[in-house]
């Protein structure tokens, strides 16, 4: 399902893609939580994150937690595409829209940048519920986001 949804999509230099797969595994929180890359294109990245009872709130439906943190991570992996090798990202701030019950076998988060800086970049963030089955998506959450380009020397 997650190759249909990204096929026609620009994929990202393999260099890029290493250096984005790389960071990501070092993501504690992520791997918690069971999420994982589907797409790494320039500026665009996509993460899925299966529904289960760990990422759950009392109702059933995936914790606004879990729903904020990959969209975020989303957009600042996608930011991270358009940044030179030796660079970094830490995001800013973010705000997220629960537009929906965040229900679905899995959720798919999307970061497009919207503007890339020398030291600022905005991004787009959109969550959307899966069902497997059928393929349906719906769109459970959206926001924006902005993030601060950081080499990795001066850290």
């Amino acid at each position: 399902m997650d190759e249909d949804r990204t096929a026609g999509l620009e994929v990202a230099s393999a260099a890029v893609c290493e250096r984005i797969r790389a960071s990501f595994d070092r993501q504690g929180l992520l791997s918690h939580l069971g999420a994982r890359i589907t797409h790494i294109g320039p500026g665009r990245v996509h993460l899925a994150l299966p529904s289960r009872p760990e990422v759950s709130q009392q109702h059933g439906c995936v914790h606004a937690g879990a729903t904020g943190a990959i969209a975020d991570t989303a957009g600042g992996y996608a930011a991270l595409t358009v940044f030179p090798e030796g660079s970094e990202v830490l995001t800013v701030e973010y705000k997220i829209n629960l537009l929906a019950p965040a229900l679905g076998d899995h959720l798919e988060a999307i970061g497009v940048v919207v503007r890339s800086g020398r030291t600022l970049t905005v991004c787009q963030l959109e969550v959307y519920g899966v069902r497997e089955g059928d393929g349906t998506r719906r769109l459970v959450a959206t926001g924006q986001q902005t993030l601060i380009r950081l080499d990795a020397a001066a850290q």
